[in-house]
């Protein structure tokens, strides 16, 4: 089979290369996935740029979401899933004509969905559900900030608030995608490279706070967002993008350290506030049914009409060097998907 395999970290247009590998062999409670599309993620640059710790060494295969049809088992008991076409979430292995996966945690999806909008389920769509209906509990009237409220996990979060009635703060870097937050429900746009976003939302809210922040983004963003939450209000962090582009070593990471501050245990106590971290690929190995359930949840509430994945990017497989260079460059909105 083929695979964009990353062969050296560093710019993306020399970072990966089309190679033939074999077909992964699967354990009892997996299941092999002929793959129609495969989706990206910041995660993925992160592991590019040879920053993210959870990623194989190389030469290594990334991707954490894969549509297809399933067309191998490792257990006579998931024989009734063989030729589903499914959505699902991988230990990596994604960017491959095959990939494998637990075969507790994919979903099945109707041929008539489109594989971009199922991509966005299986990662944006299932964390962002996992973070504000289940790792906190979000209600109408509540004041909630989004970083990075264009990209896929963003896009995603503001449709799921919408739903709860929460009034929304959406931060974005250009202007050009000021009209997109509006337009997917976000009712506080802001341009933070414009201006500072702490001052800003202190204008709008007066004298109230916010409820919950989802923060992406991490560094001395936390700090800020720490300074406008309400008292028993939560931080939820699921990404370090701050540390992405500023090279390997020591020294930039305890950087980032110093530059997320220090919370003590007793102050969060005092002010009955939290610091929640997301790392669904954790959440995945050990408890695979978990993703199943909010994977579940989105692609009905998909099929309803309720949720709508925005499709930001579609390349072929040989162009897996511009689908990364659009990702990191920030420019992207939704999903980027590559296409076999």
């Amino acid at each position: 089979m083929k695979a964009a395999v990353l062969v050296k970290h560093g710019a993306s247009e020399k970072a990966f290369e089309i190679r033939e590998v074999e077909v992964p062999i699967l354990e009892q409670d997996e299941v092999l996935i002929k793959v129609e599309a495969f989706g990206l993620n910041y995660a993925d640059v992160m592991a590019r740029q040879g920053l993210y710790q959870d990623a194989p060494p190389l030469p290594s295969i990334l991707g954490y979401d894969v549509v297809g049809v399933i067309d191998k088992v490792g257990a006579e008991s998931n024989k009734h899933l063989l030729g589903k076409r499914v959505v699902s979430m991988t230990r990596f292995g994604g960017y491959a004509q095959y990939a494998k996966t637990n075969a507790a945690g994919v979903s099945e999806i109707a041929s008539t969905l489109p594989a971009g909008e199922a991509l966005a389920l299986a990662t944006q769509y299932c964390t962002a559900y996992f973070m504000a209906y289940e790792c906190v509990s979000v209600f109408e009237g509540d004041n909630v900030l989004m970083h990075a409220a264009a990209g896929g996990v963003g896009t995603a979060l503001a449709q799921l608030l919408t739903l709860k009635g929460c009034t929304i703060f959406g931060l974005t870097s250009s202007d050009e995608k000021l009209e997109y937050l509006k337009e997917n429900g976000v009712h506080h746009p802001i341009n933070y490279t414009k201006s500072n976003y702490e001052t800003e939302i202190r204008k709008i809210l007066g004298g109230n706070k916010l409820d919950v922040a989802f923060n992406s983004v991490g560094g001395s963003t936390l700090k800020k967002d720490n300074r406008l939450l309400q008292k028993g209000g939560r931080s939820v962090l699921f990404g370090v993008a701050e540390r992405s582009g500023k090279g390997k070593g020591i020294i930039p990471t305890l950087d980032l350290a110093w530059k997320s501050g220090f919370f003590s245990p007793l102050q969060m106590l005092m002010k009955s506030q939290a610091i929640i971290g997301v790392n669904m690929l954790h959440v995945a190995d050990e408890k695979p049914q978990v993703i199943k359930r909010c994977l579940d949840e989105v692609v009905k509430l998909t099929e309803e009409g309720k949720l709508k994945p925005y499709v930001g990017g579609v390349f072929k497989f040989d162009k897996i060097g511009e689908a990364h260079a659009l990702l990191e460059s920030r420019k992207s909105k939704g999903k980027v998907i590559v296409e076999w």
